[in-house]
């Protein structure tokens, strides 16, 4: 069953529930490899109903082989059926979470990682920019120092929800926005050069990943770092939009890409 939540309103839809699949993996020696997911349908395509049932055409190809060979494992999924990278996401997660308790590691070392502070953020949604500027308030009496703000709407419009958000909360917190496609490129560099005297970090997906042409434009008008999320599913379309000149960051997401070894291979120190 969907897990309702408080409506979130983005440019291009409004959710009102999280639709996560959870599964486990058993291994005949008594492992247990957990994973999750969460399906977004206008990200990838599938939701809540689709995961379940092509996980169970997942797990029938996976029963009886080796789980610590994840790649050979990952690489049947995908002969089986294309994309649905979403819950494939959720199986890569769980042969990883078996890989690293066979090593007797925990995952972020068996990974190559290292413990350090992780910096993030909490998300407000679109509303009414005084609306907006209340939630951000509140987020920072509980201790938020990073907000990402939703935005993709009127261009006009977004720039007063920041103009309200930077005022409320004061130069000293980090505000990141996220026009999830809502914007065509001319109001998307408009808007940016307006949004520029609010000092943020970024602009996330400011155009439709249709417009990737127009990418590049709009990131060379843009005195706003952007980075590319909807545009990139996987280590093709980031050295593809790289190449281009068409972002300064990429927002990498297990779901678009079908787990963390195609994520890998997006991020710096992994090819491109």
């Amino acid at each position: 069953m969907p897990i309702a939540m408080e409506p979130f309103v983005i440019a291009t839809e409004v959710a009102t529930v999280a639709q996560n699949t959870f599964i486990r993996i058993h291994t005949l020696d008594g492992h247990v490899g957990m994973g999750e997911c969460s399906a977004f349908p206008m990200l990838t395509g599938e939701t809540q109903a689709t995961c379940f049932e092509v996980a169970r055409d997942l797990a029938r190809m996976m029963k009886g082989k080796k789980a610590t060979e994840i790649a050979s494992r990952m690489a049947e999924l995908d002969t089986l059926i294309a994309r649905n990278t979403t819950i494939k996401s959720a199986f890569d997660m769980a042969l990883h979470d078996l890989a690293a308790k066979y090593a007797g590691l925990p995952l972020y070392a068996f990974l190559g990682g290292r413990r350090k502070e992780i910096v993030t953020d909490l998300t407000i949604g679109i509303d009414r920019p005084d609306l907006m500027a209340r939630k951000a308030v509140e987020f920072v009496s509980r201790g938020v120092r990073t907000i990402k703000v939703k935005l993709g709407k009127s261009g006009s419009e977004d720039v007063e929800r920041i103009r309200g958000i930077r005022e409320a909360v004061g130069p000293d917190i980090t505000l990141r926005i996220d026009a999830n496609q809502g914007w065509d490129p001319e109001t998307a560099i408009t808007t940016l050069k307006a949004l520029a005297c609010y000092d943020i970090q970024f602009c996330e997906q400011p155009i439709h990943h249709h417009l990737d042409d127009r990418l590049p434009e709009v990131r060379r008008e843009s005195p706003i770092p952007v980075m590319a999320d909807e545009s990139v599913c996987n280590h093709h379309d980031a050295r593809r939009l790289i190449s281009a000149g068409a972002c300064d960051a990429i927002n990498i997401k297990l779901a678009k890409s079908g787990g963390t070894g195609p994520d890998r291979k997006s991020a710096p120190g992994h090819g491109t």
